[in-house]
């Protein structure tokens, strides 16, 4: 499973949302209504899933999926 579909299915499991509503461009706060708790919780689920340690303030800051997987992407080995 690549690295942006493992990303998705942690927020479809942690949002309980279909994952066609998970769209790669939008921002997961404005867009789909977000808090803050459940992008921490979201922190600490990529976290465990991709085993690496994340700053929950650039995920926030960087609330797309496509920008979440390029900030987990930067972490991961080559």
């Amino acid at each position: 499973m690549e690295t942006k579909d493992r990303i998705k299915q942690v927020f479809v499991n942690l949002l309980k949302i279909k994952p066609e509503e998970l769209k790669d461009d939008i921002n997961l706060v404005d867009g789909i209504g977000v808090d803050s708790t459940e992008m921490v919780e979201a922190v600490i689920a990529l976290e465990k899933e991709f085993n690496t340690k994340l700053d929950p303030k650039v995920i926030t800051k960087n609330s797309t999926i496509n920008e979440i997987t390029n900030v987990i992407q930067s972490k991961l080995p080559s």
